[in-house]
């Protein structure tokens, strides 16, 4: 069965066996010593081809027609592991096969297939198609898992929120766990009151579309149990409080987390992981209304904890609030959430470097040696407990804005963390979901983070 995908696109992996034409990835070293041939080295020097990082140089056949390529890696391959995601903006259409020495067969198998990305569904004008035959001896399953589950996290996050607010969000979600045979149900609008979602309900309730709860079930029960909860705000006005119009220009992606949720999920099911799967998505969309939240509200959650509302534009940790209680019911062995949480995380680290947070050492340590294993970018911060007084509030248990604008990562995670007790272990993933700026591997727009390195821990029992 092929992977789960939300927009149609053919594999960008053909068999050994395919037709192809080869791109040689060359270091000047390689050149230096020869390699690929002798006739292809001639042709590089009398172009002026020195193998810089991700220059391309076209090889001519006796016929006229482009033979193969030469493809510049660089003096240090390890700078850009996903370099050869150029190739397939660079390359004329076809089929494709890559050979280096500096590089694995899985990295420039991946790094192309992330390269060919192209977000063009409501374009007229389409990308080539062009593919890449793999060698043999390679996992083609898993890279097509890890390829679809990449994509469907960059297409939901693209997706503007016209086609993607909270009740497109759950056919997907629904369709993702039909596609794999799992289990899958929704709480929508009052329900979520008659079944103790409150921080749900009031985040979502002054929308065209209703707030929802979405719930995914996959795997073997008596396994061990690992939840996932991914923020679902399909876009963030900021409530009340209302954002700048520069600041919501990008809002869209405010469901990030849900769209690496579901990616993350894609992967575990399409690999049949042996574990006993849950997957909570709140959906909604922080509209401003009549009856929107307001400043100064106070609000009791579903564990019980009463909330100030002292910022509505603080709405994503709310409605994980009663998703990761809810969660946590069930004692997990481990939970993840994953959110586009703060701006204080991207001012610390940037967009490029999603942080985490846990106070499982063991869990933690996996995690930064997936991170660094799969070239997927991870970073820890601190659950500083010195900061738990700056979430107290004056009138309830707590507030969801703390004052004085310091450390907004870690007094959000530390926020989370009063409501996912119930789990063993957790982690929250404090993630961007957006690439700013091109790269060989990802075009300007939605985006994967973590998930491989998640992956790659679940899958190994961590």
């Amino acid at each position: 069965m092929a992977p789960f995908q939300f927009i149609d696109r053919p594999s960008p992996f053909r068999a050994a066996s395919e037709a192809f034409r080869t791109v040689y990835a060359v270091t000047p070293t390689d050149l230096e010593e020869g390699r690929p041939s002798a006739d292809a080295v001639a042709w590089a020097k009398s172009a002026g081809f020195k193998a810089d990082a991700g220059s391309l140089l076209l090889l001519p056949g006796a016929d006229g027609q482009v033979a193969g390529a030469l493809f510049g890696l660089g003096s240090d391959p390890t700078d850009q592991p996903f370099i050869t995601g150029k190739l397939p903006r660079a390359l004329p259409a076809g089929v494709w096969r890559i050979e280096a020495t500096a590089l694995s067969d899985r990295q420039m198998a991946l790094g192309f297939a992330f390269g060919t990305y192209s977000f063009d569904s409501y374009k007229t004008a389409k990308a080539p198609d062009i593919f890449l035959a793999l060698p043999d001896g390679i996992d083609a399953a898993a890279l097509e898992r890890t390829w679809a589950a990449v994509f469907l996290a960059r297409d939901l996050v693209n997706t503007p929120t016209n086609d993607m607010g909270p009740e497109r969000l759950e056919q997907v979600f629904h369709a993702l766990a039909a596609h794999y045979g799992a289990t899958s149900s929704s709480i929508v609008g009052e329900d979520l009151l008659a079944q103790n979602f409150p921080l749900i309900h009031t985040v979502g309730r002054a929308s065209a579309e209703a707030p929802r709860l979405l719930d995914m079930r996959f795997g073997r029960k008596g396994a061990r149990k690992v939840t996932l909860v991914g923020k679902g705000v399909c876009f963030d006005t900021g409530g009340l409080d209302i954002k700048p119009a520069a600041s919501m220009l990008l809002m869209k992606k405010d469901m990030g987390g849900a769209a690496n949720v579901l990616a993350l999920a894609l992967m575990i099911m399409d690999a049949g992981l042996d574990i006993d799967l849950r997957v909570l998505v709140p959906a909604v969309e922080n509209s401003i209304s009549a009856n929107a939240f307001r400043p100064g509200d106070i609000y009791r959650s579903r564990k019980g904890i009463s909330v100030q509302i002292d910022n509505t534009d603080a709405e994503g940790r709310l409605i994980l609030a009663d998703a990761l209680a809810y969660a946590g019911e069930e004692e997990p062995d481990l939970m993840i959430d994953m959110a586009t949480l703060t701006g204080a995380a991207r001012v610390a680290l940037g967009p490029d470097l999603p942080p985490f947070f846990t106070d499982d050492e063991a869990l933690a340590s996996a995690l930064m040696a997936a991170s660094v294993a799969e070239d997927d970018a991870l970073w820890r911060m601190p659950l500083f407990k010195g900061y738990e007084k700056d979430i107290r509030a004056r009138a309830a248990d707590i507030t969801n804005a703390p004052s004085g604008g310091m450390a907004g990562s870690i007094t959000a995670a530390l926020f989370l963390k009063r409501f996912a007790g119930g789990a063993k272990s957790w982690a929250h993933f404090d993630i961007f979901a957006w690439s700013p700026n091109e790269k060989p591997q990802t075009p300007i727009g939605g985006e994967a983070q973590a998930i491989r390195a998640l992956f790659s821990v679940i899958a190994t029992g961590g």
